[in-house]
């Protein structure tokens, strides 16, 4: 395990279990604390519960048994909590889930509109929510897109607007599901360094879903490696032996992710 700075994670996962309505286990009993600053990644393949767990973590995903605690906000199982934490916390895509027919700024002020009663997202934001929008715009390096459309920006384009929805929330706690999986490895690399910077620069905690385990250890503090709905690893990457990278892939899968 991590030596962790913090006396108090930022979540908790307590005996967690996810079952879904058709009987598969997408994750089994999980105890695991989420820190402050650190760049956790939940590394497997497909089908290993990776989306799964970090879905719960905001209870998109509902817990079967178990639960979910959160800092200052105790369980999650109330609805104020629940939207609370949602408001909180920056969520990024692996397929964007931006409105293609408007452009990079106004997706970007959808990430503020949750900040405001449902009544008031009928009037437009004001100048400083727009200057907002366009500073996270101008940290992706995409102050330049503002004014385009975002299906005519790149794959890679559409993430990092992706990501400056997510921090123009100034979100506790940013959470991304397989964020590069439609995108080719160098555009990879850029989008994951990237949130990294962000995150560090902002002392923001993310967790992140990936696959490719060559990823993972260029952008972790922490991997949590799973395999069947189960935590199989969790520490540095450093730690990541053969062994346990034997467990979590399998012998050809594993040959494919290197």
């Amino acid at each position: 395990m991590l030596d962790q700075q913090s006396l108090t994670p930022l979540i908790m996962t307590e005996d967690l279990k996810i079952i879904y309505p058709n009987g598969v286990v997408g994750l089994k009993p999980a105890n695991l604390e989420i820190y402050d600053n650190q760049i956790t990644v939940l590394l497997g393949p497909s089908g290993a519960g990776k989306s799964t767990l970090l879905r719960a973590l905001n209870l998109l995903v509902p817990a079967t048994n178990g639960c979910v605690r959160v800092r200052d906000h105790g369980v999650l199982s109330r609805r104020g909590s629940i939207r609370l934490h949602r408001r909180q916390t920056g969520m990024i895509f692996q397929q964007h889930h931006l409105i293609g027919r408007l452009t990079a700024l106004e997706n970007v002020l959808m990430g503020r509109i949750g900040q405001y009663p449902i009544w008031r997202s009928i009037f437009p934001l004001s100048e400083e929510e727009r200057r907002w929008a366009l500073e996270c715009l101008n940290r992706v390096g995409l102050q330049e897109k503002a004014l385009s459309r975002c299906d005519a920006l790149s794959g890679g384009q559409q993430q990092r607007v992706g990501i400056a929805r997510a921090i123009a929330q100034r979100p506790n706690l940013v959470l991304a599901d397989e964020p590069v999986a439609s995108l080719d490895p160098a555009s990879s690399i850029r989008v994951l360094s990237l949130l990294r910077r962000i995150c560090k620069e902002d002392g923001i905690p993310a967790v992140i879903s990936l696959h490719q385990l060559e990823f993972a250890r260029q952008i972790a503090d922490r991997i949590i490696g799973l395999g069947s709905g189960e935590v199989l690893f969790d520490g540095k990457p450093a730690e990541l032996s053969d062994s346990v990278i034997k467990q979590i892939y399998g012998e050809i899968e594993r040959m494919d992710t290197m």
